[in-house]
């Protein structure tokens, strides 16, 4: 299969990527990935591996079918420019978890998720621990992430991820309060840990089945330069991307409760 090279505007040409991701942190993602062209390389999807990729995904009954749900974390970020254009090329859509103070660094780029299909959730205001956190804690950490979505794009979100996936018995009551159900990770690749893209992929391919949440981050572009070989990988055998709302559809949902996958936990 012939592969193409992505850059900021998809040229179609090969070069030496300026820089490394393996020090962008969230607070800083603005400042990086804006003074070089970004390479990553991209596989063709061939009609096959297309089908059954969007619009079709609006009738996707993950009951029936191998879905999976890719979920990105801590952004938005200028770094998420360039994933938003590769799940593009693929006609893919993802789950978003934003911190706050990134929404408010990032607007424009929570927008562009928003009108390119993609799904939002609350992932706290400034990443803390919330099991840490008094109940008035949490409050004011997922609230006024809430209201920042809501600013900026007009709507509202029901899921949010506890960063560090650090939940206790206080965050499910704020998170109750707030309707929001709180949804975990069936697979981890560790690619805040290692920021290998090739690691990445390969954990993420051979850890994934039906009905799983993937986690990801959007801040580090070794974990963006995998997703390309994810999506073909995936799609040769047979999955279906989804959002989270839509892999869980006709299941019940409840605020407060976990998710990890089509099953609840």
């Amino acid at each position: 299969m012939r592969r193409i090279v992505l850059m900021a505007g998809l040229i179609g040409t090969l070069v030496a990527c300026g820089g490394s991701a393996g020090n962008v942190k969230p607070m800083h993602a603005a400042e990086t990935a804006s003074s070089a062209p970004l390479p990553v390389s991209l596989k063709e999807p061939d009609p096959d591996v297309r089908r059954g990729l969007r619009p079709e995904y609006t009738r996707t009954n993950c009951a029936v079918l191998k879905c999976v749900a890719l979920t990105f974390d801590d952004g938005p970020a200028k770094e998420t420019e360039l994933l938003l254009r590769i799940l593009a090329r693929y006609g893919v859509k993802a789950t978003f978890f934003v911190v706050g103070r990134m929404v408010e660094e990032n607007p424009d780029i929570l927008r562009r998720e928003l009108m390119e299909g993609h799904e939002i959730g609350n992932h706290s205001w400034s990443h803390t621990s919330l099991a840490a956190l008094s109940p008035d804690g949490v409050r004011a950490e997922l609230g006024r992430t809430q209201a920042a979505i809501k600013t900026h794009t007009g709507r509202d979100t029901t899921l949010m991820r506890p960063p560090y996936g650090a939940t206790n018995e206080r965050v499910a009551a704020v998170a109750r309060e707030l309707g929001l159900a709180e949804i975990m990770w069936a697979v981890d690749p560790l690619d805040w840990k290692d920021r290998d893209s090739v690691q990445v992929r390969r954990r993420v391919l051979e850890q994934t089945g039906p009905g799983d949440i993937v986690l990801l981050h959007d801040i580090h572009l070794s974990s963006i330069e995998a997703v390309p070989e994810i999506l073909a990988g995936l799609a040769e055998r047979g999955y279906r991307f989804v959002t989270v709302s839509e892999l869980l559809a006709g299941t019940p949902v409840e605020s407060g409760r976990q998710y990890r996958e089509r099953s609840t936990t």
